[in-house]
């Protein structure tokens, strides 16, 4: 076993690793960006180098600077963990020609299964059914086009050396298919420096299924069981369990012998996971890719077989056989895993930044937190958003889901905006465990996009009471709950205090909200709606209220104009509304292009000039590896453009202006078309 590993990654994974290799006795060396200075795998690390400037690109998808850190650390072996260079022939060969050893596949596995079209071929050729397509050479517009029409439509278009829905489409219409090709070839070139394309059929109801794969360098090779993946937003997973729920027998024995047969086929030796389209009207299943690394959705494997893959892999690395045949490797129980995200899944996915100000991971039984961040952690537009992921297991899928949704709804995160709401509200619908899961999941339950919960009408009440509480508690100019704008308590001694406030939840609505009382005793309205309530203080940010004989536990947390209130199992998010904010964003127009997002400009598509209609794309924006189309939200011709391609900017950044058409005018820019990446 090695020594030493440099770890080439960021985030929850390489906190993941350190942790395997602090319990295997292996030096955990960190790498880190100008971005990650202070970020939480750079603090748990037994050493941390730095490796280049906030841009991924000059950073962690820098080879050269990774071996370089490994060999001043003086690192046997390089884990790339997932995303980055994970995949990379590039750090394999720099690996070699440093002396160092790769933790991962060998190079021409990942060169046969890099190449959509390559693997395709190959999965045919070992007897491995696929999605019929086009998998060729010829990549000219009329051979794709001509290809379409044979496969008919609807079709998905796909980028061979792409994942994560970059460079991905679906087509309904032959009319659609040009534009379509054209976005999605940019789109590959940009992300994967390889814009060549595959056309495959669209399955109208596909479940998203995978095996995991485990091999050595000695000929060994037992798959691990598979994993449901459907539940996905732009092609991104966002539930993972495993085993998968509604297999036959037949179904499952299959997808464990057709993942052993493509592994077999190119000598596959670390781990890997084959994924697979399964049908579920027809019942037919279909190679779809094959993952030469560590997956993010590794550990609901590791509760049902009590393996630690990241052990297994750096094992087979360091070329020691599999520690178990396959008739010794046991599924027991089921796991189901959440990705808790920085992103407004209100917003289309929308990422979100910022520092997070309070961070509290929920404990439990038979609960893993995988985390990369914590407290006072910075999210920056430079990486994905992921920040943690939330698993559960059990005896039975139903005891894993109930764990899960508990941990979610104890999961605090004040600061960035998350998808937690959403998380939630997947884990409590009945469709999640009455019937099989698709793809289109999200799709069918949340039509037209998720949107949060209406909010009872007590609780900005309730929160406005526990603003009084707390700030009477802690009443000096230092605490948090003392700077509150138009919110205050009156100090008179022969008079009860009175607060006053206003809270908007997230619709938008606000509420104006009076308070009367101290020590213990309160009286709250708002408009028509009125309650007596005794009230003290626990500890921290917690408080008990009584109201009619009712008494109840409520938290709130705050961070700048955000409140996160928690009421039993709901988790309700206010905002105190800054009218000085308010007034700059409407007098900002609607004329005036920003960015929505820091980012890089991927693309401008308007000159000085051009007259542009509302709706027009003016700008591509490239942040946190999603792909945004900013739109004119007016009919007008463009004055000046503000920004170039390749350009990076800040969050509100002006990067174009209109001069608008008399009488016009709508709501301010949108993103229309975002599809995003991640590992």
């Amino acid at each position: 076993m090695f020594e030493s590993v440099l770890i080439a990654n960021r985030g929850e994974i390489a906190v993941r690793i350190i942790r395997t290799c602090r319990r295997l006795g292996i030096r955990a060396i960190a790498v880190y960006s100008a971005a990650d200075r202070d970020a939480l795998h750079v603090r748990l690390a037994d050493a941390a180098y730095a490796i280049g400037p906030a841009e991924s690109a000059r950073s962690y998808l820098d080879a050269g600077a990774i071996v370089a850190a490994a060999r001043r650390a003086g690192a046997e072996a390089i884990h790339p963990g997932y995303g980055f260079l994970s995949e990379s022939e590039a750090l394999i060969a720099a690996c070699e020609d440093a002396g160092i050893a790769f933790v991962g596949p060998h190079r021409e596995a990942i060169r046969a299964m890099g190449s959509k079209i390559a693997a395709k071929a190959i999965a045919v050729a070992a007897g491995v059914p696929v999605v019929p397509g086009y998998h060729e050479e010829d990549q000219s517009d009329a051979a794709l086009i001509a290809a379409a029409e044979r496969i008919g439509f609807p079709l998905l278009i796909k980028a061979s050396a792409g994942g994560g829905g970059r460079g991905m489409r679906a087509v309904t219409r032959s009319e659609e298919f040009p534009a379509a090709l054209a976005l999605a070839r940019a789109e590959a070139l940009a992300g994967f420096g390889d814009d060549r394309i595959l056309l495959e059929k669209l399955v109208a109801a596909p479940r998203h299924i995978e095996v995991q794969l485990a091999g050595d360098r000695r000929g060994n090779l037992v798959h691990l069981f598979e994993r449901e993946c459907s539940i996905q937003r732009n092609h991104q997973k966002v539930i993972e369990e495993a085993p998968a729920a509604f297999l036959s027998a037949a179904q499952r024995a299959a997808l464990h012998r057709h993942a052993l047969a493509l592994g077999r086929a190119i000598g596959y030796d670390s781990l890997g996971t084959v994924e697979f389209l399964l049908d579920d009207d027809s019942g037919e299943l279909y190679f779809l890719e094959m993952n030469t690394r560590l997956q993010v959705e590794h550990p609901v494997t590791e509760y049902v077989t009590g393996l630690d893959l990241v052990e297994w892999q750096l094992r087979s690395a360091a070329g020691e056989p599999l520690p178990l045949a396959q008739e010794q490797i046991q599924c027991t129980g089921w796991a189901i895993e959440a990705r808790i995200n920085a992103e407004d899944p209100a917003q289309n996915y929308l990422p979100g930044t910022g520092a997070i100000e309070h961070y509290a991971a929920p404990t439990g039984p038979e609960l893993r937190i995988d985390s990369g961040v914590a407290a006072g952690s910075v999210i920056t537009p430079h990486y994905d958003s992921l920040l943690a992921k939330a698993i559960t297991g059990g005896t039975d899928r139903e005891q894993a889901r109930r764990r899960l949704l508990g941990a979610l709804e104890d999961f605090t995160i004040v600061g960035p905006v998350t998808n937690l709401g959403l998380l939630r509200d997947i884990m409590r619908l009945p469709e999640f465990t009455a019937a099989p899961l698709t793809t289109g999941f999200l799709a069918r339950h949340f039509p037209g996009g998720w949107q949060a919960p209406a909010v009872p009408a007590d609780v900005p009440m309730l929160a406005a009471l526990a603003l009084a509480v707390l700030g009477e508690a802690e009443y000096d100019t230092a605490s948090p709950w003392q700077t509150l704008g138009a919110f205050r308590l009156l100090e008179t001694a022969d008079l009860p205090g009175i607060a006053y406030h206003r809270l908007a939840t997230a619709d938008g609505e606000c509420h104006e909200i009076q308070i009367a009382g101290r020590a213990g005793r309160y009286r709250v309205g708002c408009g028509e709606r009125h309650f007596t309530a005794a009230a003290q203080r626990l500890d921290g940010d917690t408080l008990a209220v009584e109201i009619d004989g009712c008494r109840e536990h409520l938290a709130l947390r705050r961070s700048g104009e955000r409140l996160v209130l928690r009421r039993g199992t709901g988790v309700h998010e206010l905002r105190i509304p800054n009218p000085h904010s308010a007034a700059a964003a409407a007098g900002s127009g609607d004329h005036r292009i920003t960015a929505t997002l820091p980012g890089r400009v991927a693309e401008i598509r308007c000159a000085p000039g051009d007259r542009v209609g509302v709706g027009d794309v003016l700008v591509v924006l490239d942040s946190m590896k999603l792909l945004q189309s900013l739109t004119a939200a007016c009919d007008g011709v463009v004055r000046e453009l503000f920004c170039a391609p390749d350009d990076s900017v800040e969050g509100g950044a002006l990067l174009v202006e209109l001069e608008p058409s008399p009488a016009t005018g709508s709501p301010a820019n949108s993103p229309a078309d975002s599809p995003t990446t991640n590992s």
